[in-house]
């Protein structure tokens, strides 16, 4: 059974990175833990060419009571990004006590690869900018957990650490929710969840 909220909490969280990453479905993950915990949920997508790497943000709102399912700019608590840049990119949602959590491994953008551009350093203009940003090693650790594709997993966990959400229910939110290499994934979000 389900706990029901015994108080308002209303949790805004940004969901960044680029197609293939797994945005969308950790998205569903949150959504469904926080569908499990008796909040209400809403999601919102907004994919940019992202066939061909672009960025995919997915907005989860979730508490006792939401009406809108996207977030603002300025009204984001948690930054969840998927690759460094888009932490960047995306940092101006978050609330003046908003945090980015990001995995550190840059998965440069074409330009990049091609010497049309540079990398910026994401590191320093985070901490130019005053942002608390935490840096995961999720491309690491989904690759001990068994493959690249579950970075997402284990950004899942990591947030869960962060925000202190029950990890019995989240791991319940990744079986309703992921449909195949369930144990990888599984073992994908420990490890996103024990990291220092």
């Amino acid at each position: 059974m389900p706990l029901r909220l015994y108080r308002r909490i209303d949790m805004n969280i940004l969901i960044v990175g680029v197609g293939g990453q797994g945005t969308l479905l950790a998205a569903k993950v949150l959504g469904e833990y926080a569908a499990l915990q008796g909040y209400e949920v809403k999601l919102s997508e907004v994919h940019g060419m992202s066939q061909r790497g672009g960025s995919v943000v997915t907005h989860v709102r979730f508490g006792a009571e939401i009406h809108t399912p996207v977030i603002w700019e300025g009204g984001a608590d948690v930054v969840l990004a998927f690759e460094p840049l888009e932490a960047l990119r995306y940092a101006h949602y978050l609330t003046k006590e908003g945090k980015v959590l990001t995995n550190g491994t840059p998965l440069p953008p074409m330009s990049v690869a091609t010497g049309l551009a540079a990398y910026p350093d994401v590191p320093a203009e985070l901490a130019a900018a005053g942002i608390a940003t935490t840096y995961i090693p999720a491309t690491d650790l989904a690759l001990a957990a068994g493959s690249i594709k579950c970075v997402n997993m284990v950004m899942i966990g990591a947030l869960a650490k962060a925000l202190g959400l029950d990890y019995d229910v989240m791991q319940t939110a990744v079986r309703n929710t992921v449909k195949k290499a369930l144990d990888m994934n599984l073992e994908a979000v420990r490890l996103g969840y024990i990291q220092e």
